[in-house]
């Protein structure tokens, strides 16, 4: 496994890689890997001759009173689940090379980011789109590969992609959860045990709503109210949205008809955790 620090050499191990005929396939990452970053390897892998993983905390996604500073970072582990999984090529640069101190460009994909995460975390996606714009420049993949946990975000980048001509093919991998539903995070370890039993209560929601709207359930209303309930009696926690929208431009629905995303955001402790499931009313529960 080959590791770089610089764009130079990132370009010239890809270039490398592509006169073999290899296709590439790239996973961004923010480190503190966990089994829902290697399922991304994985898929990579499957489709792909050569796998680049990208490990960046991105400064400029974070908001002035959220958690840079405490993100989790472990190079060292990182670096050896990378080797394990059979990734080729890990891009490991500095802020200073990603961003120019005078740098006055950002990427911004309006509409999509009004609602949900939008609001709550102002200027959030346009650091996401920025620096997911940069990294594409840098390793110039034919496919990447984004989790369907971060759904808005898998939304934002398809529709950056599509409205720039970028000639990258965005791949959507299903959520890995742990065995009682929890969304792998890798702020998961930093809640306390009383915290992480109360988290299951985010999937547990997501559970109820789909079985709503698969059960007939039309009003989004009826079914966000019902999910509120469910977290409050779990335990005190801060409920940033809970949102019924449509899974393509991310704004709210009045009337569920088709698939709809239902997705979440709480903040239990001082953690702040999303999940989200794609609901098809077609498919009616038995």
């Amino acid at each position: 496994m080959q590791t770089t620090r610089d764009i130079q050499s990132t370009r010239a191990a890809v270039a490398a890689a592509r006169r073999t005929e290899r296709r590439v396939g790239f996973v961004p990452t923010m480190g503190a890997l966990h089994a829902a970053h290697l399922s991304l390897v994985k898929a990579a892998r499957s489709e792909c001759g050569y796998t680049v993983v990208s490990i960046f905390v991105n400064p400029t996604q974070f908001g002035p009173n959220e958690d840079f500073e405490r993100y989790p970072r472990d190079v060292a582990a990182d670096l050896a689940k990378c080797e394990q999984a059979g990734v080729d090529l890990v891009f490991l640069p500095p802020v200073a090379e990603m961003f120019a101190s005078d740098a006055a460009t950002t990427v911004h994909v309006a509409t999509l980011t009004d609602t949900l995460c939008g609001p709550c975390r102002p200027g959030h996606f346009d650091g996401v789109t920025t620096i997911v714009t940069k990294l594409f420049n840098i390793v110039q993949p034919d496919s990447a590969y984004f989790g369907q946990k971060d759904a808005q975000q898998l939304a934002v980048i398809r529709r950056m992609v599509r409205d720039l001509d970028l000639p990258i093919e965005i791949v959507g991998c299903p959520t890995v959860r742990e065995p009682d539903g929890l969304a792998l995070s890798s702020r998961n370890a930093h809640l306390e045990p009383n915290e992480r039993a109360q988290a299951t209560s985010l999937h547990r929601a997501l559970c109820a709503a789909r079985e709503q709207i698969q059960g007939g359930q039309h009003d989004p209303d009826v079914v966000a109210q019902d999910m509120r309930r469910l977290i409050d009696a779990a335990g005190p926690a801060r409920i940033d949205y809970i949102g019924v929208v449509d899974p393509e431009s991310m704004q709210p629905i009045e009337h569920i008809a088709g698939a709809v995303l239902v997705a979440l955001a709480v903040r239990i402790g001082q953690k702040r955790l999303i999940d989200n499931v794609l609901v098809d009313p077609s498919e009616q529960t038995s």
